[in-house]
Formats: C-alpha cells, structure tokens, sequence
C-alpha cells in the first residue's frame, strides 16, 4: 500500500483579514460544545453543519467558563500514561492519575504507607518514593532548573521488582510540578542519551533538506516537511493546516496511504480548531491523541486544592468528547498535531498545524516528538523567511504597477486606467473593476451592470463619503448594502476608493465557494447523515454555505496599494503642478550636497571596513580601512568584480547568494568572506594571507525605493579566523590553542557525540563567566545553553541546535549562525558560531567544536544607521519638495474662493484653512531643527488674534474628537480672545496644536472630555504695558501621558525614544525661544499642560530676552 503526496500551498496560501474579535469566536465555540455536550446528556441529536452555520447567539458566561475550564481544567488524562502532581521542592503528592496504581506496577507489598494501599493512599507521600533511588535524585536535579522543561525527558524506573522503565514529562503549574509518566520500553534505544541523540540527528537530516530547497516556493517547503514527518512518525496521513487570517482553515499540503479519501483541498470554518485550542497551541506545541476510543482516566486531587489541576501542558490530558467524536467519524483513531509557529519583531503568530492521522491507534516515544516539535521550529523560522520575501515581492509589483497607472494618468485620459494594459485590475487580486468619473461608468471584468454600480456609488456617497479610506470589505451584505442580495454571488466582496467626492475606483470579488476546490467534497451514498454529523465533508458544506455570501477577504498590502493610488489620482485631480523656485531647489540640493558630503567623510574615515557595489557586483564604494586591510587603494579597487577579482574562490559562492539575496531586498548579517591580499607580485597568496571580514549587507536604493547596489559593513577578524584554521588542522593535538590564555584564541567550546561538553577554554570561561568544571558533562542543549547561559529567545536556541546536531551528525555545518545569551552576570552576549565536526584516527565524527566570534556592536550597527541616515535624508528631501505641489494648489483654490462671494462663515473657515496651510509651509520651508535645538531660529512678527489660533488647533483635533465621540471645552474670555497680539502666529499655533493632538491622543475614549483653558497670569490691566502673560491649560481625564513621552520631552538627553516625544521636545524649545514655558500636571483624575507665555501688545517695544522670560513659574 503506497503513499501519495500533493499539494495547493503554492497556488492557495492567500492571507486573508480577520471577520470577529478572538474573543467573539471564544463565545461561538463555546455555545458549539456547550449543545454537543446537551445532546450527550439528553440523548438529542447534534446537527453540526447547522450549528456551525447558524451558531448560537448570546452565550450565557458560565457556558464560557465551563468551556474554558473544561479544556484547562478538564481533570481526565488519557491512558496511554498516569499523572503525578506534587508540591515543590518537598514533592509531596498532590494529585494522581487513578490508573497510577497499576500503571507504576505498585502492589501492597512496595509500600508500607497503608494497609489498604489505593490512589487515595498516594496523596501526601513523598512522589520519589515511589521510584528507584537514582531516578529520583533525577527527578530532582531536573526539578531544580529553572527551565524545567529543557530536561525533558528525564528516564526514571519504577520501585517494583521488575523496575519498569517511563519517561517522565515535568512542567510547572501554579500548585507546583506535574510529571507526566510514559512507557518506555526496555530495548528502546531511545532510553540511551545516545538513542535520544540519534532522534534530534533525525530531525536535523529533514531540517537540512528544508534550508536545501531553493526559496520562493512555500508549497514545496510543506511537500518537504510532510514527506519528512510521516517518515519520522509512520502515520498514515500528514497535513499541513493552514489557518487564514479570518481563522478558517485549508489543507494546503498532504501525504496519504493511497485508499484514503484525500483532504487536500479541503476548508473548513474556524469553529473546527477553537481558539482555545490554538491558544494552547502556542504554549505546548506538540498534541498527541493515541484512541480516540479509549476511557480518559480521572484525576485524583488533595482536599486543599481550590480547584482543579491546570492541564494545558501535560501531554496525557484528555481530548474533549466533541474531538473524539469528530475523529471516530472520519476514521482517525489516533493523531499528532503539532504547531507551526511565525514571529515577527513583537509577536508569534499560530501560522498552521501539521497534523498526523492513524487508521489505528499509535503512541510515538516523546523522544521522537521532541524531534519532531524541533523541526517544526526549524520549519516556522523557513517559513517566515518565505512569507517575507513573498510580501516585499507583492509589494514590489503592486509599486510598479502604481508607477504605471501614474504615467498613464499623466499622458492619457482617466478612462486608460480602465480600458488598457496593465490597468486597475493588476494592482490586487480581483474578478472586475469599475471607474464612476463624472457620471460615466467604465467596467472591465466580472461586475455588476452600470445603473447598479451607480447604485452602489450613491449608497458609498451617503454612507461613506466622508470616510478617507473608503469602504473595504468581503461581504455587501455584512456591510449594510441594501441591493447586495440583488447582485448575486458573482459580486460579493467590494474595495471602493473615493477619487473625488462623487467619483470612485471599485474592485469587486466574487464569492469564496466558486474559487475551492476539494477532491473528497463529493458525496458518499452510505454517510446519510453527512450534513448533521462531525466530519470533514460537513465542515466543508458548512464552510462553503459560509462561503457563498463572501468573497476572499482583501490583504493589508492591497489596501494599502488601492489606499496610495487614490491618493494620487486625487492629486492629480485636485492639485495644479506649478514649477518650483529656483531658490527652493538650489537651498535642498545644497542640503543634499552638505550631507552626502559629511556621510562620505564619516564613512571614508571609519574604523570598520566598508565597501559597496552595484546591481552588477562592480564596486563603488571603497573606505580607508578596506584598502589598508587588503592593500588594494580606492581607485585600483573601483569598478572591479568583487565575485572575480576581489573575493577568494572558497567564499564566492557565499558572496553570490549573499548579493542575490541583497538585490530582491533581503539582507543578511554576520556572513563571513575572504577577501585578497594585494600589494605582493604573486597575486594568489596562500590562505595565510587571506583577509577574513565578517560582513552584513545592506540595500542601497534611490528615492525611488529601487534597489541599486548593496553596501557592505563588516569587522576583521582576519587573526581570529587563522587561529581557528590552525586548530582545526590539528585536531588531535588542539590542548596548547584550547588551554591557551592568549587573548587572541577566541571564545571554543566543544561537544561529544551525545551533545555533552567535553571543552570549555579560558576564553568561554571569561566571556560567560561559568567556570570549565560547572559545566563540563553536562548536556549543552538545555543544561548548558538553557539553565547556565539563558538564550536569548526560543529562535536562537533552534539555530544553535541545528548547527550541534548537525555538527554531531557529520553533515555540513552552516559557515555561520547568530546566536545570543545572558551570561552569569545577566549581560547580553551575541556573537557568530562557527561549528567543526570533530573525528578521530579512523576518520569517525566523535563531536563538534565551536568557535565564537563576538560581535562588534558598533561595527555591526553602523551600516544600518549610516543606511537609515541617508534614507532618511533622501525621503525628507523629496517628501518637502513634492509636498509643495498639492501645496501651491490648496493656496490656488484659497485665492479662487477668496475672490468669489461666500458668506461671513465660510470666510472664517477659510481664514482657518489659510492658517493651516501657512503652518504646513512653514513646518516644509523653516524647520531647521539645529536651529531650534539651539534657540537660533528666526522669528517673525505679524499681528494676529488669539481667536483665530484658537479656531485653527481646535480644526486639526476636530476628526479624532469626534471618532473618539469626546467633548471639548473652551474657556476664555471675550476680551483674551479678541486683544490684539504681536508676534510668531504661525509657531506659536504650531506648538499649541502639537500640544493639543497629544492631549487628545491620551485622553480615555469613548465618551470623554478634552478642555482648554486660557487666562491672563496677572489681571488683565489697561496700564501701558506692552506685554501680556498668557497661560494656557490643555486638560484630559485619565493616567496621563506615557512617561517615555514626557522624558524625551523634558530631558536634556540626545536621541529620543518616541516620535510623538521629539515633537513635544521640539516644542518645548521652540517655545523657550519665544519667552515661554511648558510643564506637564498631573492631579487625581486629570493632567494638564500648562504654557506660560509672554506677548507683545503693541509694536515699537523690544521683546523681552530670556532673563525677563525666565521669571515666569
């Protein structure tokens, strides 16, 4: 019976966005179990189809409780192990398994504890009593790391005559430390730590079939780790689950014993998998159910007890009834499930499962699942890799397609968009696109007829016209549409964008169902009960009745891609494109000229070598520290090959995937290559000679984001390397470079065949501050690099693992990984691992040696900064001149409107407009934020009213006051609001408004209050004095303003850590300079800004200076 292998990963794997809240799903899920358990208990039937498309609706909360504590508290374990809960460190027994009796082989005769020896019996007594002398000193050492579960397994022996052998699973609750006992059995090689061994070199032989795969294909990367699985278990159907972003989920790949009904194919409602079960996925990874037809086995607790055991990390609780009655019905006795888990910078995400079917029940040893979840690590971080690169590839081709749309605009008519090619619907994945522009409809594609498009224009207009990204969603119906049913399932999920207040772009997608394709969705005549019982055909009907009324949901990126393009079309139909100054461009290209300038010097000059290229590999950038390192001057070295003519022939390979990599935008770091050595007539030197620099390489683009070139920012460590090549040479005789205490030996440590250490030089010593007899004997993965030297994040662990195994297993070793740890003292370490099998006289791999590299954090660092910098600069550059387009045509349109008749109202709002525009040019124009930090910037004088100030900061928070559905209360008198003042309008209401959004950005919502308050610091007087002392009150309810904000604005430190707290310290200044002072209040239920001000009342005084602005508390 063979086994067949397919699948849709590389033509399905869509994200999609997310329908409902977790917390909604909790409460579908738990009304779905809480009527699957009435049925059990009033012998009813369970229609599941029905209950899944019409779920239940208000969920009482003790339904919810009981769901939830019923799958962490459950208190029934399944009966392929016994359980023992104890307290720690005494481990007195709190809880057992009622099956433990018999499953340890304990009989009246092993213990003297009582004379009617039963489980209840066990509650209380010391749990290593019940184990040989030795498996509980096992126990017990394991139960004093911190990372308890990184001893895992620890292989104890039962105190009967026959001294049974089991694995003992530990993990920490919150009542102190459950063992999960599993059998073992006598001959297992496993129970050797070399057998344990051989089953993570297992793993590492798959993992390094995955990273052998070429990139941009996810479908073989789940193809790969399928194959890979069943080898390891044996089951007789693996999958790869995928769960979409509306928490669906579809068979994207699988291998089967070739007479089962595939299931590739198949999708299936998120009810399926519950949210509470993924959660828990997320903490224990790997899920085995060995039968599904077995009697789950109760836990026996201890009195004092509160409530119930939490079980969510035992690998023996018991699977919900509901479960077990799903599985029996699609003939899946027994099964594996583990976790496909991505992360991104602050979150890991629950990508998928690769799940195991068995027609029979199977129980895998845990060493075998240990390797297995290993590789499931390995493959999440593959994985991740893939789904980036997928994305900046989408994101490339939906930029290009906006730069041709543009041009098109430009050269043509608005319709071009619509009739040629490429056109609008080549920006995201559609089945038709309509443009409504001046009353005339251009359809192209699956879409309704013109009189509904104008329809559904109408109803946009009305109900979203003042919503400034449009309207996007996956179902018509959901969103409100009244003719959504009339349009039928070919027009189902809709992106409309507003060009203009009457006219749209609208994408339009047609229904789900009509895009899915199963294999096994046909029909079988002996299942009469396919709609009504739990099986995988009634989870695909009730997905696909879902399904009709709703389309593929629209990704992040194509909204934003649809997002930019409307922006530019309302450019383009709003804005004139007036030529710029000839002074305004002359001053930013001086900028330009001053930065790249001083950019050169720092990077000619720096300690680092640094070196670029172009898009062909010719190199065009070449510093100091390069050229003294290999002997070849800039201008030798300048347009020559770096693969061919640079770069020595054992690291070429790596310099052409590193380049290649680099050029479609993803960067490497720590990569070490070989540089030439020039300056001698013999122009191939030996390896002595060789430059060894290990590098990170970066992107160089244009303003226009396209990648031009690649930039190189590395750290000799051309000594360090010849030392490690010399050790590796000897080998045998390596005592005199390991013990040595020349500061030049860099960090070794090294392993035996079993994962051991067997060395630990003084350089190791030094740098992790454990001593060679702490740690040599004990087992690297998880004692050494575990509890000792705490890694960094699970990631850096797996990477570690790979190279040891892999390094253990005599396969090649990556030239190099990152791995990061605490030290003793706590303090970060992160360096580039090397690893080098170890062999004997007989050429057999006895272990593997590290070598540590430490990273140079500034060496590292600065390309990124040097990279940002000038990015930065290039983006601000072209952001300020571009911006005066759109610019110069609001001032245009003021200067129509101005000169037509309109009302004493809208002149006001026109005056407000006026004001924020002249506030946008001067934040384009006069910020030089060297100037400010020095209290050097020019200020103007103009007179002004307070009033109109007030009119303008109040407009710029008005849209978020009102989406936060908060109030606004203004006190000011009459007479403040009206007084003539003199002085910087224009700044003084670009830090007040600064002030106010941030004041409204924290205050709670909904349903608050934002207040500003102005008075004189001093009764108002009539006298002659010129000047006036102003204070002003922004008040919000509530905690306050973080207190990284207020930090980066009040301290004197350089560099900030919020963008919000710049501006405000930015104010903050600038209102110093214009005699004035800030400080942020907090009282028992409100904070305050509070800005005391002096101003002029009247011309022809001089301003006061900064003694007389002083003065002011």
């Amino acid at each position: 019976m063979g086994f067949e292998s397919s699948s849709s990963a590389a033509s399905n794997m869509k994200p999609s966005r997310p329908q409902k809240s977790n917390t909604a799903q909790y409460s579908v899920d738990a009304g779905l179990f809480a009527d699957f358990d009435h049925s059990v208990y009033s012998g009813k039937s369970f229609n599941y189809s029905k209950s899944m498309i019409s779920p239940p609706n208000n969920v009482p909360d003790e339904h919810i409780t009981a769901y939830l504590s019923n799958i962490q508290r459950g208190g029934l374990v399944q009966p392929f192990g016994c359980l023992i809960a104890v307290e720690e460190p005494s481990f007195r027994i709190l809880g057992v398994s009622d099956n433990c009796i018999d499953f340890l082989g304990l009989s009246l005769a092993s213990t003297s504890h009582s004379s009617e020896f039963n489980v209840k019996g066990l509650i209380g007594i010391d749990a290593r009593s019940l184990f040989t002398p030795s498996s509980g000193a096992s126990l017990a050492k394991a139960a004093s790391f911190t990372e308890i579960s990184l001893m895992n397994p620890v292989l104890v022996h039962s105190r009967t005559t026959t001294q049974k052998p089991f694995y003992a699973i530990l993990h920490r609750i919150d009542a102190g430390i459950v063992i999960d006992l599993e059998p073992a059995k006598s001959g297992d090689p496993a129970l050797t730590l070399a057998g344990a061994v051989q089953s993570q070199k297992l793993a590492v032989r798959a993992i390094s079939r995955l990273q052998s795969l070429p990139g941009g294909d996810i479908g073989a990367l789940c193809d790969t780790v399928v194959e890979d699985v069943q080898r390891l278990t044996g089951y007789d159907r693996v999958m790869v689950y995928q769960f979409h972003e509306d928490d669906h989920g579809e068979v994207v790949s699988e291998i089967r014993r070739s007479d089962l009904e595939p299931y590739l194919g198949l999708h299936y409602p998120a009810t399926d998998i519950p949210q509470a079960a993924r959660f828990l996925f997320k903490q224990n990874r790997v899920r085995m159910i060995c039968d599904c037809n077995a009697t789950p086995v109760k836990v026996v607790q201890c009195d004092e007890l509160k409530r119930s055991l939490c079980l969510v990390n035992s690998t023996l609780r018991a699977p919900h009834s509901c479960h077990t009655q799903y599985m029996a019905n699609m003939g899946s006795i027994a099964s594996l499930a583990l976790a496909i888990v991505t992360k991104s910078k602050n979150s890991s995400k629950l990508w998928g499962l690769v799940v195991g079917h068995h027609c029979s029940p199977r129980y895998v040893p845990f060493p075998l699942r240990y390797a297995c979840e290993f590789l499931m690590q390995a493959f999440g971080l593959q994985l991740q890799m893939e789904l980036q690169l997928a994305s900046q590839l989408a994101e490339k081709k939906a930029m290009r397609t906006q730069t041709l749309l543009c041009d098109m605009l430009l050269r043509d008519t608005v319709s071009a968009i619509v009739t040629q090619s490429p056109g609008i619907m080549d920006l995201v994945k559609c089945d038709g696109a309509a443009l409504y522009y001046k009353g005339k409809c251009w359809l192209v594609g699956v879409t309704p007829n013109e009189s509904q498009v104008k329809e559904l224009v109408n109803w946009l207009v009305e109900n979203h016209g003042d919503e400034s990204t449009g309207l996007t969603t996956d179902s018509l119906v959901d969103a409100g549409y009244p003719g959504a049913i009339s349009l039928g399932d070919a027009v189902c999920g809709v992106a409309a964008a507003g060009i203009s207040l009457k006219d749209y772009l609208i994408w339009f997608r047609s229904n789900t169902a009509s895009a899915i394709k199963w294999g096994g969705a046909k029909h079988h005549p002996k299942n009469k009960d396919d709609a009504g019982r739990m099986h995988p055909r009634s989870s695909f009907k009730a997905f696909l009745e879902v399904a009709k009324s709703r389309s593929l949901p629209w990704e992040t990126s194509e909204i934003d891609a649809i997002h930019s393009l409307r922006v530019i079309m309302r450019e383009s139909f709003t804005s004139s494109r007036p030529v710029l100054s000839g002074n305004g461009v002359a001053r930013d290209a001086n900028e330009l000229t001053s930065f790249v300038c001083e950019m050169v010097r720092v990077i000619e000059t720096a300690t680092a070598p640094i070196f670029g290229v172009d898009s062909s590999g010719c190199i065009n950038g070449w510093n100091n520290k390069t050229a003294e390192m290999t002997g070849l001057g800039a201008s030798e070295a300048m347009g020559k090959s770096l693969a061919d003519e640079i770069v020595q022939e054992e690291s070429r390979s790596a310099l052409e995937s590193l380049l290649s990599k680099a050029l479609q935008g993803e960067e490497k770091k720590n990569v070490m290559l070989k540089l030439r050595k020039f300056g001698n007539k013999n122009h191939h030197p030996d390896s002595s000679s060789d430059v060894c620099v290990l590098v990170n390489s970066c992107t160089s683009r244009d303003y226009t984001e396209k990648i031009v070139g690649v930039c190189f920012v590395g750290q000799d460590i051309t000594s360090e390397k010849a030392i490690t090549d010399r050790f590796i040479r000897l080998q045998g005789d390596y005592k005199t470079i390991v013990q040595s205490l020349n500061p030049l030996i860099p960090p070794i440590f090294a392993s035996d065949e079993n994962a051991c250490c067997s060395e630990w030089n003084a350089a190791m010593e030094k740098l992790t501050g454990w001593s060679k007899h702490e740690v040599i004997g004990r087992m690297l993965p998880g004692e050494v690099f575990g509890d000792f030297c705490k890694v960094k994040c699970q990631d850096t662990l797996t990477k570690f693992l790979i190279s040891l195994y892999q390094g253990i297993a005599g396969d090649n070793v990556p030239e190099s990984s990152l791995v990061g740890f605490f030290n003793k003292e706590g303090k970060y370490v992160e360096a580039s691992l090397t690893a080098n099998k170890s062999t004997n006289a007989e050429g057999k791999v006895i272990g593997c040696f590290f070598f540590l590299q430490i990273i140079n954090k500034d060496s590292s660092s600065s390309c990124p900064e040097l990279k940002e910098s000038a990015q930065s600069l290039n983006e601000l550059t072209y952001i300020r001149q571009e911006i005066k387009n759109p610019l110069n045509g609001i001032r245009f349109a003021h200067k129509l409107l101005e000169s037509s008749e309109i009302s004493e109202n809208q002149r006001q709002f026109l005056e407000t407009s006026d004001a924020c525009e002249k506030q946008i040019a001067t934040i384009i124009e006069d910020t030089d934020l060297k100037s400010i930090e020095e209290g050097k910037l020019q200020l103007e004088t103009e007179e002004f009213r307070l009033e109109s100030v007030l009119d303008t900061i109040i407009s710029q928070v008005m849209i978020m006051l009102r989406e936060r559905k908060s109030q606004l209360r203004v006190e000011v008198s009459q007479e403040i609001k009206t007084l003539p003042l003199y002085g910087d309008r224009v700044k003084l209401q670009l830090i007040l408004a600064d002030l106010l959004r941030n004041i409204v950005n924290h205050a709670p919502f909904p349903d608050s209050w934002v207040g500003i308050k102005i008075s004189p610091h001093h009764k108002l007087s009539h006298d002659n004095d010129p000047y006036i002392h102003l204070q002003f009150r922004m008040i919000h309810p509530g905690k306050g303003l973080p207190s990284e904000m207020l930090s980066d604005m009040f301290e004197t430190r350089d560099g900030w850590v919020t963008p919000d707290g710049l501006g405000l310290k930015l104010s903050r200044k600038l209102l110093e300079q214009m005699n004035g002072r800030v400080s942020y209040v907090r009282e028992d239920e409100r904070c305050f800004f509070q800005v005391d001000l002096q101003v002029k009342t009247r011309l022809g005084v001089e301003t006061r200076g900064t003694e007389t602005g002083s003065r002011i508390q």
